[in-house]
């Protein structure tokens, strides 16, 4: 299989081009490289949606999180299109009963005009303990959560708790397709990740050692050398 000519990567809740900024500027040697906005929509669906309406005919995908869930999506819209496939700290499953109380109650927060106190809660499950004060990562972090927006934030959660069930959808993939993780990450464990890999038919599971949920971000060397072979 020939190496894909343009690459689509499509950031998680609160999260902009900043999180591949690395991957974006060390892969552009190789590929046309792509950012998605996912922040206008509050629908899984019309989110990959848009992403398909501005794509080329085909091209490679990687989504982190949220991301990942629209990366699914699209394989399910428009399989045909998709060279290869990354999902990056993500997982299959729908929310469970836990996990939707958590969001709505983040949302309520956000109503009440508490925005900025949404990210600092979230921080601690979004990047590993040792870079909690790390302005390289949770500063950026902070950053993108802000240009981001409470509107944004808030559609983007609703769109997360409607989300399906993709287990068995993962079956039917069979492009070449990576699963990418922290090996330290809260919210998309390695459980789950070998989870979606043992579904795949043409999988490669790669674990990042001493990293969190965003591994474009946390470990941006390491995160992009995986790509660039993923891509070859």
């Amino acid at each position: 299989m020939s190496r894909p000519q343009h690459l689509i990567l499509i950031p998680g809740l609160l999260l902009d081009e900043a999180l591949w900024r690395h991957q974006t500027a060390y892969l552009k040697d190789t590929v046309q490289v792509t950012v998605a906005d996912v922040t206008k929509d509050d629908a899984i669906p019309a989110m990959a949606e848009r992403i398909l309406a501005d794509a080329p005919p085909s091209f490679a995908l990687a989504g982190l999180s949220l991301g990942g869930y629209v990366a699914q999506e699209i394989m399910r819209q428009a399989p045909e299109r998709v060279e290869r496939l990354a999902l990056v700290a993500t997982n299959a499953r729908a929310d469970n009963e836990e996990q939707q109380k958590n969001r709505t109650s983040l949302i309520k927060l956000a109503d009440i005009g508490k925005f900025k106190g949404v990210t600092p809660r979230l921080l601690p499950s979004f990047v590993h303990p040792d870079r909690l004060n790390d302005p390289s990562v949770a500063g950026v972090v902070m950053e993108m959560a802000e240009r981001v927006g409470q509107e944004a934030f808030v559609r983007q959660q609703r769109a997360i708790m409607a989300r399906k069930d993709g287990r068995s959808d993962l079956e039917a993939i069979r492009i070449p397709t990576l699963i990418l993780a922290g090996r330290q990450d809260l919210l998309c464990p390695p459980k789950v990740q070998e989870e979606m890999a043992a579904r795949l038919t043409n999988a490669r599971l790669v674990f990042i050692e001493d990293c969190g949920h965003l591994p474009p971000l946390e470990r941006p060397h390491a995160t992009t050398a995986v790509l660039r072979y993923w891509l070859g």
